[in-house]
């Protein structure tokens, strides 16, 4: 008869800890980066997935013990994408007593007139939602305009662009826009996909699935993912290494000429000159 009490009782601790941990994460987030500044007028992009509720829902938790006043205020897009449940985040958001606007902009009609049939629409999806949200931020008085990329989001982004693009860079935490008009943060950047999915479950959140395009499982960023999984599944922690390495980076043992002054290092005096008697007799000197 204890039995399911017993398991409810789990159930609600490993919740309660779920919780406290990603609350921590953003806090720590926050802080490390100075995300969240005394009277900000936060924008959380909400798109009815799982990882824009998580994070809209921590930082509410976090407004009322913040030791700095803000305001949060959700805007989603309604790309006008057809069957998309346009009364879903309006009564949630109004059941939560939360600030809201929907902008209502059709780029979806733009997105499948300009990109072939088969061919993924992602890029070109992001870059108008983007604009979108910039332009409303940028008339709205928004001075943090929150996304709710997370760690493994970094991470995939990373590789991305070292297999791809030739360049070690990823999704900063904290960042200012092209124009210079946005300040855009990633409080999440923390916190591991599967305990925001974990959340997203616990709370109930109704999430609004992503069906714009039918080849999103071929995407790059798919294959990166599952690699990414699988490294974690032969070694686990082994992201959380990759992800702590983006913090600690030591430009002098890279090879970006315009990051670190290569051609300024030189040794010291006599082994210069022994090092250039062995190079002028043929035998290169040992490398240290």
């Amino acid at each position: 008869m204890s039995a399911q009490p017993d398991a409810t009782r789990k159930q609600h601790y490993e919740a309660a800890k779920l919780a406290k941990r990603l609350r921590h994460q953003v806090g720590q987030a926050i802080a490390d980066f100075n995300m969240i500044e005394d009277g900000d007028k936060v924008m959380v992009c909400l798109s009815g997935g799982k990882d824009s509720y998580t994070l809209l829902d921590i930082l509410l938790s976090l407004q009322a013990k913040a030791p700095v006043r803000f305001e949060l205020i959700a805007v989603n897009l309604d790309q006008k994408q057809p069957g998309f449940p346009e009364h879903v985040l309006p009564e949630y958001l109004t059941g939560r007593g939360v600030p809201f606007h929907i902008i209502e902009q059709d780029t979806y009609s733009t997105v499948t007139r300009v990109i072939p049939e088969g061919k993924t629409m992602c890029s070109l999806c992001s870059r108008l939602r983007r604009g979108a949200l910039y332009q409303w931020a940028a008339n709205n008085g928004i001075s943090k305009i929150a996304l709710g990329h997370h760690r493994d989001d970094i991470l995939a982004t990373f590789f991305l662009n070292m297999f791809y693009q030739a360049q070690l860079k990823a999704m900063p935490p904290k960042l200012r826009s092209d124009d210079g008009r946005h300040v855009v943060i990633r409080p999440l950047a923390y916190s591991r996909e599967s305990d925001i999915a974990e959340y997203a479950t616990q709370q109930q959140f109704p999430i609004i699935p992503c069906n714009l395009c039918g080849s999103q499982e071929n995407l790059q960023r798919k294959a990166v993912r599952r690699m990414l999984e699988d490294w974690e599944k032969q070694q686990p922690g082994r992201s959380e290494n990759i992800f702590r390495a983006l913090g600690q980076v030591s430009p002098s043992q890279l090879a970006d000429r315009n990051l670190f002054d290569f051609a300024a290092l030189g040794a010291r005096e006599g082994s210069a000159r022994a090092d250039a008697r062995q190079w002028l007799a043929g035998s290169p000197p040992d490398e240290p």
